[in-house]
């Protein structure tokens, strides 16, 4: 069984383009902690997007944690799983 948020969900497993490690060290602070507490396997490049986009519309850090919690809660529900506790 895979250790992590790897083996919580069926979801397909992607190759990526970048160096998942270094576009992980590139993320803020705050966003790099949020990604690493998530139910899912997210890539940085996904939460990175999501953020900047969030960023741009000029809400605050919160604000996009929260708006990356809901795609996340999304997803889940997506899926059929229960979404984790803060």
């Amino acid at each position: 069984m895979r250790g992590g948020n790897l083996g919580q969900v069926a979801l397909p497993r992607r190759r990526r383009a970048e160096d998942p490690m270094r576009a992980f060290d590139s993320l803020p602070p705050v966003l790099r902690r949020w990604l690493s507490e998530a139910a899912l396997p997210w890539s940085p490049a996904s939460c990175r997007r999501i953020w900047q986009a969030a960023r741009a519309r000029g809400e605050s850090p919160e604000a996009a944690l929260a708006r990356l919690q809901r795609a996340e809660a999304q997803a889940l529900a997506r899926i059929g799983a229960e979404p984790r506790s803060p």
